[in-house]
């Protein structure tokens, strides 16, 4: 499954995340795996794209950065898979 993760930095949180960042510390846990990252230009927040069927991976690296981050994850499903089920629902 794909999930999509949004985050944004606690108050005071910018130097121990950057420093975590830049450490390699932001990498997925085993059985998941990084399809894409964004970060906002004015360094307050971020997406990350996974895919995994592990959703304890999800929370161990989670976990690891609950103290400096708001966390939101969501599962996400492409327009295609969305506009299928809409069809079968909706019509």
């Amino acid at each position: 499954m794909k999930v999509m993760s949004t985050w944004s930095l606690r108050p005071g949180a910018i130097r121990e995340a950057v420093n975590r960042f830049l450490a390699g510390e932001a990498a997925p846990r085993e059985g998941v795996t990084l399809l894409g990252r964004w970060h906002s230009v004015d360094i307050s927040c971020g997406f990350t794209l996974y895919e995994t069927n592990s959703p304890a991976a999800l929370y161990e690296g989670a976990a690891r950065w609950a103290e400096l981050l708001d966390i939101k994850v969501h599962v996400v499903v492409e327009d295609a898979e969305a506009g299928a089920a809409m069809a079968m629902v909706f019509r």
